[in-house]
């Protein structure tokens, strides 16, 4: 019989030194495998409730970044291409674009920062067993697993 910790999300078994060191790797390994290192993971341990749980986080969370990046890169070049040719007026660029320019690439760097914080935190976090769940992407990977 299988021990279970009360702190467990609904009474599921406390995980293996196994599936809390993959769960460890798939958030990790995010940050130089994308979603890629994740997804592996996630079906190399099919098997394991926990694995898949903090796998499809990763998986999710490479996603909203993916789509995150694609926004930024859509706005980045609306914005230079609207001061490079906006109105075909020649001369130097307006004062908002030397304001908005550095704000644009703090906000990008952030986000990583943030992607790296998290992968970090909850990666630690699943190393010592806990079904600790992303804010928001959290809850889209438990409805997953319920399927």
């Amino acid at each position: 019989m299988t021990e279970v910790d009360p702190g467990t999300v609904s009474g599921e078994p406390v995980p293996t030194a196994d599936e809390r060191t993959m769960a460890t790797l798939a958030h990790v390994l995010q940050l130089v495998g994308w979603f890629i290192a994740p997804l592996i993971i996630y079906f190399v341990k099919r098997e394991s409730r926990f694995v898949r749980f903090h796998a499809l986080q990763a998986i999710f969370l490479q996603l909203a970044y993916m789509m995150l990046w694609m926004g930024f890169m859509v706005v980045w070049f609306a914005f230079i291409f609207g001061v490079a040719f906006g109105g075909g007026k020649s001369g130097p660029p307006p004062p908002l674009f030397f304001v908005l320019l550095p704000l644009i690439w703090v906000f990008a760097m952030a986000a990583w920062v943030g992607l790296l914080v998290m992968a970090i935190v909850y990666g630690m976090k699943a190393g010592r067993g806990e079904w600790a769940a992303y804010p928001v992407i959290g809850g889209w990977a438990r409805k997953a697993l319920s399927d």
